[in-house]
């Protein structure tokens, strides 16, 4: 054994392999320096590879590649012992290596057979750029329902609130309103009953005739009913904000119903009536309504009515803006005919133009138009956009629009928008009378 050792690590009787060469220097030369070129490139391989692994902790079949770099090691072992045996015949000492080398690759190559499918399952990098995209969408789409559902939230709560508000007004202003006619009449029995003591005993005592003096018995005759009815046309005005308020609010009909159109068109007015009056910097804005004969419409009232809140309060938005950045230029066009301009002599009037009509016997259009500065082309593109808005950062989320669209696709119907700079802006509905059940 000990013989086979020394034979095994000594020159024994072989020759160098110099010898092969004929000792050519620029031969030998050339084997040496390709050779520790290839050895020191091998070498340096593994020390990347080790590298590589530490700093990617998370790496599938890590252990695949350290098991690469130990054959690389014995590859490059090899191409020393070539340099070696150039003028020392240790050939057994380098045919043990070869046979490492050997057992190493066998056992990487055998490694790698069922790590091979694994790898290829692996998604490649286009594959990972499409499903980042896909992700990228799917977060937009989520962050955009999620905005969704808290401003639906948003406007159920308000709907409570208004339903609630509502219904605690309606309870005195029917009060109010139920006891006005009794006490007119009272009124009048008892000036009635004045009357009679003044025909019948015109000779009052002195202190009467004073007391009828101080007050102005004369002028509460003439002036008292009139404060009646005054009571009378404002408690008519409560019952009339009370009454669209809920049809508004439509608490409790969450499922489809058939329901009046122009009523909730009226209802969102009214709430939107003080924004409507004039002010100190803007004329008053009149609502010009040409409604059809429209039959009750099957939908979701409470949603549709978001949607005329949200387009009368973009249209008012906008012509209170046009009185200022369009420097009160407000156009006149036929709604509905894009770039077609009359010339009224109402130019400084901002307009708000509703009107109704049936289609095709089985849908219904609601036209809104206002004569603001009406929008570019690459606004009207975004328009339906969620998060879009044009106005400053607080005054709006860019929201409303993209839930009225929703909305109306969500009815089977269409909401389009027709607009050109200093044209004014029109937006159509158009929904079907009975709604299609899936």
């Amino acid at each position: 054994m000990l013989q086979f050792l020394q034979s095994f690590f000594s020159d024994g009787s072989f020759i160098p392999h110099g010898h092969c060469y004929l000792w050519k220097p620029w031969l030998v030369w050339i084997h040496i320096a390709s050779d520790s070129l290839i050895a020191l490139v091998y070498y340096s391989i593994p020390v990347i590879l080790v590298y590589f692994v530490k700093k990617r902790e998370d790496l599938p079949f890590k252990w695949i590649i350290l098991l690469f770099g130990a054959f690389i090691v014995s590859c490059g072992t090899t191409h020393i012992m070539d340099v070696w045996t150039l003028w020392h015949p240790t050939y057994w000492l380098s045919a043990f290596l070869k046979v490492i080398t050997a057992l190493v690759s066998l056992s990487t190559a055998i490694a790698l057979l069922p790590v091979i499918p694994k790898a290829i399952a692996l998604p490649s990098p286009a594959q990972l750029e499409t499903a980042n995209c896909q992700l990228k969408l799917a977060l937009g789409e989520l962050a955009n329902t999620q905005a969704q559902l808290i401003q639906t939230e948003k406007m159920s709560s308000l709907g409570q609130l208004v339903a609630g508000i509502a219904h605690e007004i309606n309870n005195p202003a029917n009060f109010i309103y139920g006891n006005i006619a009794p006490a007119h009449e009272y009124v009048q029995d008892l000036f009635s009953l004045i009357s009679l003591y003044e025909k019948y005993y015109p000779c009052t005592t002195p202190e009467i005739h004073a007391y009828a003096e101080e007050i102005d018995l004369d002028f509460i005759k003439a002036d008292f009913p009139k404060i009646l009815s005054s009571i009378k046309m404002g408690s008519d005005r409560i019952r009339q904000i009370v009454l669209s308020l809920r049809n508004f609010s439509r608490l409790g009909e969450a499922e489809i119903k058939k329901v009046d159109l122009h009523e909730g068109i009226d209802s969102t007015l009214v709430i939107l009536q003080n924004r409507l009056k004039a002010k100190t910097n803007s004329p008053a804005i009149e609502v010009i309504k040409e409604y059809g004969d429209l039959p009750k419409v099957e939908c979701y009232a409470g949603q549709i009515n978001q949607v005329f809140m949200h387009i009368l309060t973009n249209a008012i938005d906008t012509l209170e803006e046009s009185m200022v950045s369009c420097q009160g230029m407000i156009s006149v066009r036929t709604p509905g005919v894009t770039g077609k301009t009359t010339d009224n002599g109402q130019n400084d009037k901002p307009q708000i133009r509703i009107s109704t009509q049936v289609v095709d016997n089985n849908q219904v259009m609601i036209r809104f138009y206002d004569n603001g500065c009406g929008m570019t082309e690459e606004v009207k593109q975004k328009m339906f956009d969620p998060f879009f808005t044009t106005k400053s950062v607080g005054s709006g989320t860019g929201l409303g629009m993209s839930i009225s669209y929703q909305i109306i696709d969500k009815h089977g119907g269409q909401l389009k928008c027709i607009s050109a700079p200093l044209q004014g802006t029109e937006f159509i509905i158009q929904i079907p009378i009975h709604v299609k059940h899936n």
